[in-house]
């Protein structure tokens, strides 16, 4: 191949990438708008919007339904999919963080290893009965911090 034929194989490569890149912004329009009709219209129905579970058991869910890595953020999503309402936390995204990175440590989930993505990623491992009481014992200092009283002195 000489040089002028590799130069518009990739100008043909580049402007096939541009395309791509502009089909999948508008498809992530399009499911942004569709998941924000879904939600309006669930209340407008008189359904309840929310899972009658705890977050972590929610988290838990989700990881174990998705079967591939999740990122926090995938992971708030398919709890707003499925109904769960996560504005009654300040910052939704943060509890859901600290759930991965609990489950993680308890040993029920672990960091995918092959994610492309920049965001961590996380896959179900465990068998989540009884999650937060099975996994491994924390490490020395690593363990919950003690309960303060109501002056903030330890117990």
């Amino acid at each position: 191949m000489s040089h002028a034929e590799y130069r518009a194989a990739l100008d043909a490569a580049v402007k096939e990438y541009e395309r791509a890149v502009e089909a999948r912004t508008a498809l992530d329009d399009r499911i942004a708008q569709l998941r924000q009709t879904i939600a309006t219209l669930t209340k407008l129905c008189g359904f309840t919007p929310t899972v009658p579970l705890g977050l972590t058991d929610a988290c838990r869910l989700v990881l174990r339904n998705a079967g591939k890595p999740m990122s926090a953020v995938d992971v708030r999503e398919r709890l707003t999919t499925i109904g769960f309402d996560h504005e009654k936390y300040a910052n939704g995204l943060a509890a859901i963080h600290t759930v991965l990175k609990r489950l993680e440590e308890s040993g029920e989930a672990a960091l995918a290893e092959d994610d492309e993505a920049t965001r961590q990623a996380y896959q179900f491992i465990g068998s989540g009965l009884v999650a937060s009481r099975i996994g491994p014992p924390p490490a020395a200092g690593k363990g919950r911090p003690r309960s303060r009283g109501r002056r903030g002195h330890a117990k």
